[in-house]
């Protein structure tokens, strides 16, 4: 019989990184990611029609995923970017 293999505790444990509403700051964002080799997801999501005054009128928010082994590369990478970019960015800290 052949045992299965065991994962690792960190497989499918994926936790946020950041959230922006900005499109170009998050096909920026996606770039450098991709630029460093730091594997994530990036999801639009909807925002309802009575919270967007908390997000100024946006009706979409971008939010950016990896693993939870590379969160902290992830962060130290973020800090590549330029500043106007990276004060868009809503980081989401673990």
């Amino acid at each position: 019989m052949k045992k299965k293999p065991k994962l690792s505790k960190n497989v499918g444990r994926d936790v946020v990184l950041c959230e922006t509403t900005n499109r170009i700051v998050s096909n920026r964002t996606s770039d450098l990611l991709l630029e460093q080799s730091v594997a994530f997801t990036k999801s639009w999501r909807r925002i309802p029609f009575f919270r967007r005054g908390l997000y100024n009128g946006a009706d979409k928010l971008c939010v950016i995923s990896i693993n939870r082994t590379q969160y902290s590369r992830a962060r130290r990478i973020l800090y590549l970017l330029e500043e106007r970019d990276y004060n868009r960015l809503h980081l989401i800290v673990i």
